[in-house]
């Protein structure tokens, strides 16, 4: 029904920037939730950053001031623009998504494929 398509990881030096792009596409009819989370080697998933539908945002405590999402609500895109990097950031960063598929309420729930970021001198 709806796909996320992720872009813009790399390798990048401690203190430089990426900007994270998730496109989604498919049967769209409301996009209620976009957020990114990631998954550091030997770690659990976490939460990195949430954009809400009304405009609202949540930060993880380790990447606020660094880390910003944004929305393009006519292409459907979220972005985590992240600036100054630090090893410990290094990880797989997921794009989630809550996105309404039809006027009745009915939603869909999922993840992109992933996209690594390594930060490293």
């Amino acid at each position: 029904q709806v796909q996320l398509v992720e872009s813009g990881g790399g390798l990048v030096q401690p203190g430089g920037s990426l900007r994270l792009s998730c496109a989604a596409s498919g049967k769209i009819f409301s996009i209620r939730e976009m957020g990114w989370y990631r998954q550091g080697p030997g770690k659990q998933r976490e939460l990195v950053a949430v954009l809400i539908s009304g405009g609202s945002t949540d930060y993880a405590d380790s990447v606020k001031g660094r880390f910003t999402i944004s929305r393009d609500s006519v292409k459907n895109t979220v972005y985590l623009q992240m600036n100054s990097l630090k090893p410990e950031d290094t990880a797989v960063y997921y794009c989630n998504a809550l996105i309404g598929t039809a006027p009745d309420g009915e939603t869909w729930h999922g993840w992109g494929q992933g996209t690594q970021v390594t930060v490293s001198s």
